[in-house]
């Protein structure tokens, strides 16, 4: 929504349950995208009052916090990987299948940035 413009400086964001709601995503998930969002400069949450978005980000600034969430996911397969055991051979294996499928799946592959 940032990166469309959708969002301009000073526009309220929904509050962490609404948005939780609206996205049928766990709570926390949300509450951590706003902190790194809150961490970056790019919204302000005001006690009482709301979240704001505080400036308009540049491209390279929203892939690198994309970049930077995708890599926390990454880590967190790893770690549940390695939890459950896994090898490095089965975890890469069984990833590149995967990736495979989802880059010709056009339902769940957004069309790359340009």
């Amino acid at each position: 929504m940032l990166e469309e413009g959708e969002l301009k400086q000073g526009d309220q964001l929904p509050t962490l349950r609404m948005l939780a709601a609206e996205l049928r995503v766990n709570f926390n998930t949300v509450a951590r995208a706003y902190r790194l969002l809150d961490e970056a400069g790019i919204i302000s949450t005001q006690h009482g009052r709301g979240t704001y978005i505080w400036e308009q980000p540049n491209h390279e600034r929203l892939r690198n916090l994309r970049r930077q969430g995708l890599a926390g996911l990454t880590r967190h397969y790893l770690s549940e990987a390695r939890r459950r055991r896994y090898s490095p051979e089965e975890v890469k294996a069984v990833f590149l299948e995967q990736l495979t499928l989802w880059a010709g799946d056009d339902d769940l592959n957004p069309p790359a940035d340009e």
